[in-house]
């Protein structure tokens, strides 16, 4: 993880979006900071895309799409995405059909009260009734899970055949295999007909917790916030750089080395 200062102009300069997590790095204690919104707004008046592709519901993100200046948010870990309208509005695009959104829904509500029965102290994320596509286990958000039952809980999801990650607040699972990386594919594809692996030198990925490995392996143009050194041990592969600061004032750093590029 080299320091944020050394990511050459040149390629800084050619950067066409930012794709972003959000907890922990938009957000500081929960909160989108000022000096995130002020990015975020120069992000947009660069001609630069911003999409936040997040483990939180769907219905968690929606007043943040309606008021954000981002092209979309993709939510539940890349099954389900939110976009402006035409004429005003949220326009809500699902990776799954009904039909297979309804089958797997019945099945992880049976999973989530499995792990709440033979996991001590696990319980459901407060945010859970906004979710569509996914469960969510929380380990650090209102409750704080121990490192062993973070662990038995991402077992229990992998006995009953879901994908299963570990975010820096809650452990999710979903039936299905998209995830961050094959959400970002698709919400360029669908949104902004881009093809992101044919342009992955032109994209950068901010994150912060071992749920960003994928997009860190991915990406050539990576980059943590402060925070992600308390994952760093656990991180098959790391951003290719690291803030100076934590969450949503490292996020903003990245914006201001982007643009101070252009």
């Amino acid at each position: 993880m080299l320091p944020l200062d050394q990511w050459p102009a040149a390629e800084r300069g050619r950067i066409a979006g930012v794709l972003t997590d959000i907890d922990d790095t938009l957000t500081t204690e929960g909160a989108v900071t000022p000096d995130v919104l002020e990015s975020l707004d120069a992000l947009r008046a660069a001609g630069l895309h911003v999409i936040p592709i997040t483990g939180r519901p769907v219905g968690w993100s929606e007043p943040f799409a309606a008021a954000w200046p981002v092209d979309a948010i993709v939510a539940e870990n890349g099954a389900v995405a939110l976009t402006r309208a035409a004429g005003g509005g949220l326009r809500k695009l699902y990776v799954q059909d009904e039909s297979t959104r309804r089958a797997n829904h019945a099945r992880m509500q049976q999973v989530a009260q499995r792990i709440v029965r033979e996991v001590p102290m696990a319980s459901i994320s407060r945010d859970s009734g906004g979710r569509e596509t996914d469960i969510a286990i929380d380990h650090s958000e209102f409750v704080h899970l121990s490192q062993a039952c973070i662990d038995e809980v991402v077992a229990l999801m992998r006995a009953e055949g879901m994908n299963a990650t570990v975010s820096s607040i809650h452990v999710n699972g979903w039936y299905g295999d998209h995830n961050k990386l094959s959400g970002a594919r698709w919400i360029l594809r669908t949104l902004l007909g881009r093809d992101l692996d044919a342009e992955l030198d032109r994209w950068v990925y901010v994150g912060d917790s071992t749920n960003d490995v994928l997009m860190f392996q991915h990406f050539p143009h990576s980059a943590g916030v402060a925070n992600v050194r308390r994952f760093e041990h656990q991180l098959a592969f790391k951003p290719k750089y690291v803030t100076p600061s934590e969450r949503g004032a490292g996020f903003a750093e990245v914006a201001h080395a982007i643009l101070s590029a252009r």
